[in-house]
């Protein structure tokens, strides 16, 4: 990831103590996506490292239409005024998603706000003058809006995706690993990337025996009621402690770590697993559902250790295939034919990866780096 992006735009609220960025890492076709987070911890260069993450997730997701961006806003997404911070972050970048910036939700921002407040404002999705050129476009965007509405397993098709696409990850390494059925997992993160993962996981077979979210761990080595705790949780992917089992121990959320499992799920923040923590790991193997969750010195200690890695750019990539099959028409707006087309290319490729590790000698994110590298770098819309 030596490339340096193409452009860094930073943001300061003058309403509250917000401060924002934008990153454009690369234009494929004047045209690339990546979701906005809010988080008080948000800086910038996180927000260069996630958009050069969303890069290689392009390249991993085969996209030929896309680079990779990402926004991030400093600021606490549980606030009264979060989505009026969120209103004017978009306002003040309206310019670069005019120009072909698609910037959608990540963690503390919802797609639905984004979408609803990029109308208000007359952008609508984002689309290169070539994509509103073309009469077919009408029809994408149609097949796009109408699919934000639908369900899957109960859950909207933009909340489920990027956890399910996990599942399918995790499920296709554990079988190339061999691993035997009913293996113990353990997520840290229960909003909808890590409450869609667990149902997903849960529907396979998989015991999911911990669950941290912001507040707590739960676990339980007989398996948690994973159907009761999505069901049941609160706003912002909080657990609902009223409904826990007898035989249900609740820790401090810092624990998750030692927790015993056989593979381990970070659904949240970045670098959680670094040089202080990777050496409590105890899973054999890592799926990471979250952005940028290992750092460069825990890649180092895992290695090591021998634990296997799904990486970031290539198992969490199920948001950006629901739009890029959707916006640019390689499936149309069936719930099942969208979820098939995400399972058939995370698997593809989640395989490719740790095949060519075995083969080589290499870890997975050295092996994903070397077939995900971004190749295009046009320029913005004009």
């Amino acid at each position: 990831m030596n490339k340096k992006p193409y452009i860094v735009v930073e943001w300061n609220d003058t309403e509250s103590e917000a401060k924002g960025w934008l990153c454009a890492y690369n234009f494929v076709n004047h045209y690339c996506g990546g979701g906005t987070r809010m988080h008080p911890t948000v800086t910038r260069e996180e927000v260069i490292r996630l958009a050069t993450t969303m890069g290689y997730k392009y390249k991993a997701c085969e996209s030929r239409t896309t680079g990779g961006c990402k926004g991030g806003i400093a600021y606490d997404y549980k606030a009264p005024d979060a989505k009026d911070v969120l209103r004017r972050y978009l306002t003040a970048m309206a310019p670069y998603i005019n120009a072909g910036v698609s910037i959608g939700g990540d963690l503390g921002v919802d797609y639905a706000d984004v979408l609803a407040i990029l109308d208000d404002l007359g952008i609508g999705l984002p689309q290169t003058k070539a994509m509103r050129a073309d009469p077919k476009f009408r029809q994408y965007i149609k097949n796009h809006d109408d699919a934000c509405a639908m369900r899957y397993d109960g859950f909207l098709m933009y909340d489920m995706i990027t956890g399910y696409g996990c599942a399918f990850a995790l499920d296709e390494a554990w079988k190339f690993k061999k691993g035997p059925a009913g293996a113990r997992v353990v997520l840290q993160g229960f909003g909808c990337v890590g409450a869609s993962m667990a149902w997903c996981l849960d529907k396979m077979g998989y015991k999911v025996v911990g669950i941290a979210d912001a507040n707590l761990l739960v676990t339980c080595q007989d398996g948690l009621d994973v159907q009761k705790l999505v069901k049941t949780r609160k706003p912002k992917g909080e657990l609902d402690e009223t409904v826990f089992e007898a035989n249900y121990d609740v820790r401090p959320n810092s624990e998750w770590l030692d927790v015993d499992c056989d593979i381990l799920v970070p659904a949240a923040l970045e670098d959680v697993i670094n040089k202080d923590t990777a050496p409590r790991v105890k899973a054999g193997m890592i799926v990471e559902a979250a952005n940028i969750p290992t750092t460069a010195e825990a890649d180092e200690i895992l290695a090591e250790k021998g634990v296997d890695i799904c990486v970031d750019f290539v198992s969490n990539l199920g948001g950006i295939r629901i739009y890029e099959a959707l916006v640019f028409g390689i499936v149309g707006p069936i719930p099942q034919d969208i979820v098939d087309d995400t399972e058939r290319v995370i698997r593809k490729n989640t395989r490719l990866v740790f095949e060519e590790a075995k083969k080589t000698g290499k870890t997975q994110r050295e092996v994903a780096r070397e077939l995900f590298a971004p190749d295009v770098f046009d320029t913005p819309d004009n």
